[in-house]
């Protein structure tokens, strides 16, 4: 029928790659958005920022999950509260960081899949970024061509699709696409440590002042005052 928008479910960490997705999410399709808790340090910091996000954007449908397993294996700096999150210039081109969720991408998706077939759902958006990023090997545009198939042979119809329009872009060309959709940068939330003001010197903190230093834009979230610099 002409004029229906399709359904799409939006995976909303609350982070500033995520508002973005879930702002072309809303512009193209009839979204519903998805918070995933897995025991993260800023947990609760992110679950604030995905439900401010959904009120900007007027995404009605969401849903809040909880994953056990993620926080219960470890194995992340993220997850495990004995290891310690290390500083950008210990981790940029230094490999997989410690920073790495082992394989968190998959159980984020799978929950997607399963509510995009409730709801009718033929778009799964998730903001993966190769270009400019920590080097996750699940935000690599391959694991998505990979996750694409099995969707294919395990959903009932098998017309639901991974959607990566950020994944090939660079981070500062992600701030000025979030500009021009009036993504709500305010109100995300980047930083791997603090839940208060962001460090400004952990990996993801580090590549978000840069890539609006190169967009030509001012970012809007408070850091903390003697870790503004950002040059590793």
């Amino acid at each position: 029928m002409a004029g229906v928008r399709p359904r799409s479910v939006v995976l909303l960490s609350g982070g500033m790659d995520s508002s973005v997705c879930a702002a072309l999410a809303v512009r193209d399709t009839e979204a519903a958005a998805l918070h995933v808790s897995y025991g993260q340090r800023t947990e609760q910091r992110e679950r604030k920022s995905f439900e401010r996000i959904c009120d900007r954007l007027k995404i009605g449908r969401r849903l809040v999950c909880r994953n056990e397993v993620l926080r219960t294996i470890g194995g992340s700096a993220l997850t495990d509260r004995s290891i310690d999150v290390p500083e950008a210039h210990q981790q940029i081109g230094a490999g997989i960081p410690i920073t790495y969720v082992p394989f968190r991408n998959a159980h984020f998706l799978a929950a997607a899949v399963s509510w995009a077939e409730v709801l009718g759902a033929t778009r799964v958006y998730i903001g993966a970024v190769e270009q400019d990023s920590s080097g996750y090997p699940d935000c690599r545009p391959a694991y998505y061509q990979a996750f694409n198939q099995l969707i294919k042979a395990g959903t009932r119809d098998g017309k639901i699709e991974i959607a990566t329009p950020l994944i090939a872009m660079r981070k500062s060309e992600i701030v000025r696409l979030g500009l021009q959709l009036a993504a709500p940068f305010d109100l995300t939330w980047s930083c791997y440590s603090r839940e208060d003001r962001a460090c400004g010197i952990c990996e993801s903190c580090v590549l978000r002042l840069r890539a609006f230093e190169g967009a030509g834009a001012i970012d809007p979230l408070p850091y903390v005052a003697q870790a503004v610099s950002h040059q590793v």
